[in-house]
């Protein structure tokens, strides 16, 4: 089965450096089986669209606002990332969960904006130091998920990829054991089956993010529960990220 790759630029690089990367990118990855996105600035979408065609890699947002249109300065919304062929859209990093004290019920908005234009949504969710410190991973995620979640028929679950980046994980180098992560991935599929079916539990996407790097990629794709990775700094270098996908 192919696994589901997704490079997360975060607030990085110019329009110049994107199309030098993806000059480099491109042909490093032509044949890989794999499924590659790249979530990227809104800056770089319309280069992106124009890029990208007649490749095997898609792009998507980083995010989107909760509104469709309207007196919103600064947002950008499901129609306009649509409008630039976006595939996908992030929701719910961690990022923006901490700094712009992003809510649970904003992140079921944002999907259900997502969804209304048929743009997937890479859905993250994780716990942080404090609260795996607390036993309190399970519940943390419980929550995320039931109310991110909310509102959304079963068969819309297959737009849906679930990305479980623990928070304290995110930029430190530090990662879970593959033992810890099939455990969580495990439970995230026993919530899925609970909100929704056991067939949608074992056919929804899970992916893994948080300090992904070239060295621990391979032992954490081996993980049978595991569809695939968000990649974080690793992605930004175009030879690294490549030997991830490959």
């Amino acid at each position: 089965m192919k696994k589901f790759i997704v490079g997360n630029f975060k607030m990085n690089t110019t329009l110049h450096d994107f199309a030098k990367y993806l000059d480099c990118f491109l042909p490093l990855v032509k044949e890989c089986k794999n499924f590659v996105a790249l979530s990227i600035p809104y800056t770089h979408m319309m280069l992106a669209s124009q890029k990208l065609v007649s490749t095997n890699v898609v792009f998507g947002s980083q995010n989107i606002s909760t509104e469709e249109k309207g007196a919103f300065t600064g947002e950008i919304s499901n129609l306009m990332v649509k409008d630039l062929g976006a595939y996908f859209t992030l929701v719910g990093h961690s990022e923006i969960r901490k700094k712009f004290r992003e809510t649970n019920e904003q992140i079921n908005q944002k999907i259900m904006r997502a969804l209304s234009v048929n743009l997937k949504c890479v859905l993250c969710v994780g716990e942080t130091k404090t609260e795996r410190n607390a036993n309190k991973t399970k519940m943390v995620l419980k929550k995320q998920l039931e109310i991110a979640l909310k509102g959304l028929y079963e068969n819309e679950l297959k737009n849906i990829i679930i990305a479980y980046e623990p928070v304290w994980a995110i930029g430190t180098g530090k990662t879970p054991t593959t033992k810890d992560i099939e455990e969580t991935v495990d439970h995230i599929r026993q919530i899925i089956m609970d909100m929704f079916s056991q067939k949608s539990a074992d056919k929804i996407l899970v992916i893994y993010g948080g300090s992904v790097n070239q060295n621990n990629s391979s032992n954490i794709l081996k993980i049978k529960n595991i569809n695939g990775l968000l990649v974080g700094g690793a992605c930004l270098n175009p030879v690294e990220f490549a030997n991830i996908i490959k």
